[in-house]
């Protein structure tokens, strides 16, 4: 008997069992392969434009990606430098095989996590309420409460041009059974498909016909706090390009292709298409970008980002001799392609629980999303609410204006999706609040309080954030005369100043940063270094608030002008039909979900703000 059962031990996976086992709950997390624990299925990278932020949250609330990307990274950058910064984003290249190493060493050493090592091929379901699992073994293992972090694995089928067969990942069985059971409860099942590109020996890579794409000069880190460094010794990546004689050869294989022959019937990414689709979609374009990404420090193996494909290898192979430096290239495997169950997660509550099967949780590619990122964010979250659950707690539900995490979940439950969901800086409406420079201010003090962010954690969050406070207070109040900047603002190609003014005034414009008001000015640079310990991350983070307050202030108005309304509670015996100025979709959908809130109710789609309007009225608002 365990408190919570983790089915499958990828992102999502490892990430629930951490989370539910640290809040202090039992756990069994059951995989199908002990030596795979947190496998990068795909390339061996984490972070990116919008996903960077979700492992700084994730970091923030006490998760454990951060420190495990920090820990086995061999590159690191920081992505969009030359936007706002609120489309900076945090990205490292990691060593695959340290990654798993470093994933299973974290959780062996969490005392209330155990492990199995086993397929689940069923659930143990009683009145529409989740008692435990049974396994290939045919062993029962019985828990207040499972999570469902199944990946690609659920009857996964693996394409090579006219070649298929069952696998989860190339090389591992799939799991069956689970999709069947769940959909004579009712539960309703799609088809997706992801793909991933050959890997290459690097030795047979001439690099001098690529262009090298070193990591940042001085990298950052994923994680705010002090157990992890920046990388040091970082490998380079390489760039690359197709061409139209590639485009051709692969083109000689289209009527070989899954994609096309439909074999495939799953939906593919749209932001990660195939070699192929790229080919047909981009018909104008005489070449596509590829990055020779090192799969770590002890391999000479490479992951060609960007050629995902499930072409046959034999066409595969005669592309690759016409990409400068891949002339003579030896294939490690092949590209391939695979098809895999997911259920819809329009029937999640935001907690990510089951609306049909209580205590039954779903993390992960289940709920039709691709990346590493997004399933160890949902996973994190369903472990945290199916422990908060089995003991009687409320759910914790991130909002849209508190973090990414929250519009990716918002996005699944509300929204639903029928292609594989990834998330992106511009699905968030309050992205100049949501920073990823800012995620411990914003989630650190809930992590703490929910009890998953250690105490040691948490003090170091307060002692930054209090210096952040005394530099902010000083250079607000700090006046600066003009034979002090006005020759730096000529050289800026900014207007000079006639009298003396505050910093605010200087650092709002877009030409000057701190950096250039620190060197013209020492008092101010020895100043601001005592109180900030010259940290970067005090002064940058300092440096925005000034920059943006404005911006900052509109959309925090916006956010609680929001959420007066979205927090009106509805009655949870209320009769929906009963109310007929509402439309007769909107009556329907509502009766369907049930939503707690105005806020959750103007989310269903199908419900018009007419719709809510009236529903309102009714409430007497």
């Amino acid at each position: 008997m365990f408190d919570i059962i983790v089915i499958g031990a990828g992102h999502a996976g490892c990430e629930a069992a951490a989370a539910a086992a640290k809040l202090g709950s039992h756990v069994l997390l059951i995989t199908m392969d002990m030596t795979k624990i947190g496998q990068m299925s795909c390339n061996p990278a984490m972070g990116g434009i919008g996903k960077g932020q979700l492992i700084r949250e994730i970091d923030a609330l006490g998760g454990l990606s951060g420190i495990i990307s920090d820990k086995s990274a061999i590159q690191f950058k920081m992505l969009n430098r030359s936007k706002g910064p609120a489309m900076w984003s945090p990205r490292s290249q990691n060593d695959r095989m340290d990654f798993s190493k470093f994933w299973r060493r974290e959780l062996e050493q969490i005392k209330n996590i155990s492990f199995w090592q086993d397929s689940v091929n069923s659930l143990l379901i009683e009145q529409n309420v989740v008692k435990g699992v049974k396994t290939k073994l045919g062993i029962t293992f019985k828990a207040r409460a499972v999570i469902l972090t199944s990946g690609t694995f659920l009857n996964g089928i693996i394409h090579v041009g006219g070649t298929h067969f069952s696998g989860g990942r190339i090389g591992e069985p799939p799991s069956g059974g689970l999709t069947e059971q769940l959909k004579t409860h009712g539960i309703k099942s799609g088809r997706m498909k992801t793909g991933t590109p050959p890997r290459l020996d690097g030795r047979t890579i001439d690099f001098t016909q690529t262009i090298p794409q070193p990591g940042d000069e001085k990298p950052e880190k994923f994680s705010f706090w002090d157990e992890t460094y920046p990388v040091e010794n970082q490998l380079n990546c390489f760039l690359t390009y197709t061409n139209e004689k590639v485009h051709k050869i692969l083109e000689k294989g289209f009527s070989e292709s899954p994609i096309f022959t439909g074999k495939i019937k799953g939906i593919g990414p749209r932001y990660c298409p195939s070699i192929e689709d790229k080919i047909v979609r981009f018909s104008d374009k005489k070449e596509h970008q590829l990055f020779l990404e090192p799969e770590g420090r002890q391999t000479i193996e490479f992951y060609l980002n960007g050629f995902s494909t499930s072409l046959p290898w034999k066409i595969q192979e005669e592309a690759l001799k016409y990409i400068p430096g891949l002339q003579k290239a030896k294939i490690f495997r092949p590209g391939y392609a695979i098809e895999y169950d997911f259920f819809y997660p329009t029937q999640l509550y935001p907690s990510l629980e089951s609306r049909v099967i209580e205590n039954l949780f779903f993390a992960g590619q289940v709920n039709g999303t691709t990346g590493y990122e997004e399933a160890a964010a949902q996973g994190l979250m369903a472990g945290i609410n199916a422990h908060l659950k089995i003991t009687n707690q409320e759910p914790l539900v991130l909002k849209r204006n508190e973090a990414y995490i929250g519009v990716l979940i918002d996005d699944l439950v509300y929204k639903g999706t029928e292609e594989p969901y990834r998330i992106f800086t511009s699905r968030a409406e309050y992205r100049i609040t949501l920073r990823q420079n800012n995620a411990d201010e914003r989630l650190s003090p809930i992590g703490h309080k929910i009890g998953l962010l250690e105490n040691h954690k948490y003090q170091e969050f307060q002692k930054k954030y209090s210096a952040i406070r005394e530099l902010l207070k000083t250079l607000k109040s700090w006046s600066i005369n003009p034979e002090e900047i006005n020759t730096l603002l000529l050289s800026k190609g900014t207007s000079e100043i006639t009298q003396k003014v505050k910093l605010p005034n200087i650092l709002s414009r877009p030409q000057i940063t701190l950096e250039d008001i620190l060197k013209v000015i020492p008092s101010l640079k020895e100043t601001t270094e005592k109180i900030s310990h010259n940290r970067k991350d005090i002064k940058e983070a300092v440096e925005i608030y000034i920059k943006y307050e404005g911006y900052l202030e509109r959309e925090n108005q916006m956010a609680e002008k929001l959420s007066r309304i979205e927090s009106i509670p509805i009655p949870p015996n209320i009769d929906f039909e009963s109310i007929k100025p509402i439309s007769t979709e909107g009556r329907q959908k509502l009766s369907k979900y049930r939503p707690k809130t105005v806020g959750e109710a103007a989310k269903i789609s199908g419900v018009s703000p007419a719709d809510i309007s009236a529903l309102l009225i009714h409430l007497g608002r």
